[in-house]
């Protein structure tokens, strides 16, 4: 049994937690949700996750500023932003920031999957399967 990928998801709107949390779990991932920014960071002080997928805009701290905290503590951890406010000037800082990638809401879990099997790939990690696993 191939060592599973520790995944954190954060982002204010409920359902993207509830369709990604299985969606990734399905894939090899081991998965925590969270709906607000402090918390998040919190549990990212505690643990080293291996990918943190986060919202760019949210209330109080901004998907960006999350970055640049995972980035400070832990920058191996390869950062997906995910934003249904698409601009190529938000892509760019967050890239220029240490992003690993960008995806514009709405996006299918499977195209999430894609990337983050891309992640956990230049990280040398074989543990992720592209596609479910049933």
């Amino acid at each position: 049994m191939s060592e599973r990928l520790s995944v954190l998801v954060l982002d204010d709107e409920p359902i993207v937690g509830r369709r990604l949390a299985p969606a990734l779990a399905k894939v090899g991932c081991d998965v925590e949700v969270f709906e607000a920014p402090e918390p998040a960071l919190k549990r990212i002080q505690e643990k080293e996750f291996q990918i943190v997928v986060t919202d760019i805009r949210m209330e109080d701290i901004d998907g960006i500023e999350v970055l640049e905290k995972v980035m400070a503590l832990h920058p191996r951890t390869k950062v997906i932003m995910i934003t249904g406010y698409a601009t190529v000037e938000v892509a760019r800082e967050a890239l220029a920031k240490g992003a690993f990638d960008f995806i514009a809401k709405p996006f299918k879990p499977q195209e999430l999957r894609d990337v983050i099997a891309r992640a956990a790939e230049s990280l040398g990690f074989k543990g992720i399967h592209e596609t479910p696993v049933e």
